[in-house]
């Protein structure tokens, strides 16, 4: 659903980064109904060679304790057992990146203004402080000022999202630390998500697993080195290939 105008991402879900990479070339491109859709090159290849592409890691996203850790540093590694050079960068950490994340909340309150003002979204099922009805709502008390002051800022930070790849062809960070989703949410850099652990959803439940992921990050317009990027990481594990329990 469109819910952000300016936040809005396209782009497949599949088993593997290959597959993902094959879907996106079909779909990628403009069609002539959207002014913001340009067509670029896609140069992919599954025989990329990973020590040619210029790779840089959010390293302190990578410190400290999280859930995730022990998976990623694994992942880190497997990248440089294929001969992958990582490049420690830091991401600009000096804007409010979660104040400006509320550009996607009164946009989304924009493109459901109708339903809010017909009370319709009275029918939908989740209600609740958190929930998407009660959040259109509260977005439209967002003063006018403060949106714009959020684009302005945002300009700025996609400025300077602009100078930390503008040497790199790819960027690996965990998926949910380091400030990188919402950062790449607000500049528009492309993101592949690559499975790279289970865990069990509850202790001692069933045979069901929650996974975990690492991000891998491309400059604008350039999905190919980190789509090239996430196949060979992929091809040295097995995660991509794993089924559910069927009972």
């Amino acid at each position: 659903m469109t819910l952000s105008w300016s936040m809005d991402k396209l782009g497949p879900i599949a088993r593997s980064a290959l597959d993902c990479a094959l879907v996106f070339d079909a779909v990628r491109g403009s069609d002539g109904e959207d002014p913001a859709a340009v067509d670029v090159p896609f140069p992919f290849s599954d025989s990329t060679d990973p020590t040619d592409l210029r790779v840089g890691y959010v390293a302190s996203a990578f410190e400290g304790d999280y859930e995730n850790k022990t998976a990623d540093q694994r992942s880190l590694q497997v990248l440089r057992d294929r001969g992958v050079s990582l490049e420690a960068v830091e991401l600009p950490t000096d804007l409010p990146i979660g104040a400006m994340l509320d550009t996607l909340e009164v946009e989304g309150a924009a493109a459901f203004d109708e339903l809010t003002r017909s009370d319709r979204d009275d029918e939908l099922v989740r209600q609740g402080e958190d929930t998407w009805p009660n959040v259109f709502r509260a977005a439209r008390f967002v003063p006018a000022v403060e949106y714009i002051q959020m684009d302005r800022l945002r300009v700025r930070l996609m400025e300077k999202m602009h100078q930390v790849m503008s040497d790199l062809d790819a960027l690996v960070s965990p998926s949910f630390q380091g400030g990188t989703l919402g950062i790449t949410n607000l500049t528009g850099h492309p993101c592949v998500c690559v499975p790279n652990a289970f865990r069990p959803v509850d202790e001692g439940a069933d045979e069901r697993r929650q996974p975990g992921s690492i991000s891998i990050v491309g400059p604008l317009y350039r999905d190919a080195p980190a789509l090239a990027l996430a196949h060979t990481l992929q091809q040295e594990t097995d995660y991509h290939t794993r089924r559910p329990p069927i009972k």
